[in-house]
């Protein structure tokens, strides 16, 4: 019997939430969690997030889908924006975690993973590389052999956010 893989996943949080918003949906969180779990056999989902404190509520929702947050502390820029880059960190995890998994899943469009992404596939460690919007993507990725590219956007009617229908 063959043993079942142990694999975890790396999301960029940012990336993947205005990619999908971009895409004219909202992602499901929880479904996405689940989803991982069954299509990809993910046992731990680590989820790289500015932290932002109104955002307690968020953070809350999101670890009660079984995820586990990584954050960064973020800047707020004159003009009311609010940054938190969290690229250095997703890498720094995926590696430490390196020995604890069987294969990686990596969350992002942005071609800053790229050397990551290239050494995974080379220590076959990648078991996908989820890219959240199929027309809006690094080229740097679009490097990458097919068979480890997938679409986060081809999956709305199933991870998609719907209000519930209030009486």
């Amino acid at each position: 019997m063959k043993k079942k893989e142990n694999n975890y996943v790396f999301i960029d949080s940012n990336n993947l939430n205005l990619a999908i918003k971009d895409c004219g949906w909202s992602l499901n969180f929880y479904r996405f969690r689940v989803y991982l779990r069954e299509k990809y056999n993910v046992s731990k989902a680590f989820l790289f997030i500015g932290y932002v404190k109104d955002n307690q509520d968020l953070y809350t929702n999101l670890q009660e889908a079984g995820y586990l947050l990584i954050f960064k502390p973020t800047l707020e820029y004159k003009e009311g924006k609010t940054k938190g880059n969290c690229d250095a960190e997703l890498v720094l995890q995926a590696m430490i975690e390196y020995k604890n998994y069987d294969k990686a899943l990596i969350v992002t469009g942005d071609g800053d993973f790229h050397c990551l992404i290239k050494y995974f596939i080379k220590q076959n460690k990648l078991k996908k590389l989820l890219i959240p919007s199929q027309s809006r993507y690094s080229a740097l990725l679009k490097k990458f052999p097919s068979e480890y590219l997938a679409f986060v956007s081809d999956l709305r009617k199933k991870l998609e956010y719907k209000k519930k229908k209030t009486q």
